[in-house]
């Protein structure tokens, strides 16, 4: 005999751990079935669009690592490649292979970030998962402060290139990082990847289907694990992912298992992209000649990234000053969270945190 229930309408957030941010739900409830759900926005909103147009093209680049705060180096990148766009400046080979080499090294962080932490969500004893995705991480960031000095928040590139060159020591220690990285992501799935708790509470769970995603233009892992392969990094390359060879990993089912997976999957392709990067650069100038205050012809221009979480894009409108006369973002965190609600409803409280992990958002991302 079914049991009459009242729905009940509780907050999740916008300061809890596992919303990963300051990210409010009201989320309706029938005991622990979603009936439906609302997100809320707007608790990290600082303006950085608007802050922009208040900056000089180059003092942006500090704004655009408090974006995605877990993947700098690829905000940075979708940033200055629409200055360039906009202002025809030419970047020096070197710089390029450089600017790829640090993207895919901040994509392979990224997707251990997100992984630790939906395994953290799942309930996995003591953190182990992500204590030792954060482990291989800080190998990254160690190669990221010898380039740049900092961790976190890089301010790496710039118009025209990179701040400077890698110092020798990096390429040692890279090498090292290669080597070890794939041992590393067999021991990662050899906890995850068959054990049969994580195949209960992900497969078939939260699925997105391909027509959904593309109808609410989502990207990134997210639409790649509904089965469409599509990836900026071929279908429109740049940079040096033209001389890249590497495989676009896809899912075929769009559940929450099929989203890990395929974050696993690219970590492996990322591997490769640094090998061939490694093997491939050569010596030269690693900025070309740019002045400080740069001063774009008046035009607009869109340019955009395979960021870990999607496409990144800048749309940046010149008048001919020294800063833009209009600055929008495209961040992927806020476009794929468009779906959430069709994957929340109908599961229940339980599966709304592993779904709601999977997305693998970041709030900087969202309240731009």
């Amino acid at each position: 005999m079914p049991i009459q229930t009242e729905p009940i309408t509780i907050n999740l957030g916008p300061q809890h751990p596992s919303t990963h941010g300051v990210f409010r739900l009201r989320v309706t409830f029938d005991g622990e079935v979603v009936l439906d759900v609302e997100p809320v926005f707007g608790y990290l909103h600082r303006g950085t669009e608007k802050l922009a147009e208040e900056r000089s093209y180059t003092q942006i680049v500090t704004l655009t690592d408090r974006l995605d705060y877990t993947a700098s180096m690829t905000n940075n990148l979708a940033y200055v490649r629409t200055v360039e766009k906009l202002s025809g400046i030419e970047v020096p080979e070197r710089a390029s292979y450089l600017r790829v080499l640090c993207s895919e090294l901040q994509r392979i962080a990224s997707h251990l970030i997100s992984t630790g932490f939906l395994m953290q969500e799942l309930g996995t004893f003591g953190g182990t998962p992500l204590m030792y995705c954060f482990r291989e991480r800080e190998r990254i960031l160690d190669l990221f402060e010898m380039l740049c000095g900092a961790r976190i928040t890089l301010s790496y590139m710039r118009p025209g290139g990179v701040t400077q060159d890698a110092p020798e020591e990096f390429w040692s220690a890279l090498n090292v990082l290669m080597d070890d990285m794939p041992g590393y992501i067999d021991e990662l799935e050899g906890l995850i990847t068959t054990n049969e708790i994580v195949l209960a509470r992900t497969r078939d769970v939260g699925i997105l289907t391909p027509e959904m995603a593309i109808d609410a233009s989502v990207t990134g892992p997210m639409l790649r694990a509904t089965g469409v392969q599509w990836d900026l990094r071929k279908a429109d390359p740049y940079e040096v992912y033209d001389r890249m060879e590497f495989d676009i990993p896809i899912g075929s089912v769009g559940d929450t298992f099929d989203r890990y997976y395929v974050r696993i999957s690219e970590m492996r392709e990322s591997v490769k992209i640094v090998r061939q990067c490694i093997e491939q650069i050569s010596a030269g100038p690693i900025k070309s000649k740019t002045p400080f205050f740069v001063r774009p012809e008046p035009g607009e221009a869109y340019a955009a990234v395979e960021a870990p979480k999607g496409e990144l894009g800048f749309y940046i409108v010149s008048d001919w000053g020294i800063s833009p006369y209009r600055c929008k973002i495209r961040a992927p965190s806020f476009i794929n969270l468009t779906v959430l609600r069709d994957l929340l409803v109908g599961w229940k409280m339980g599966d709304l945190v592993i779904i709601f992990g999977s997305t693998d958002v970041v709030i900087g991302e969202v309240d731009r």
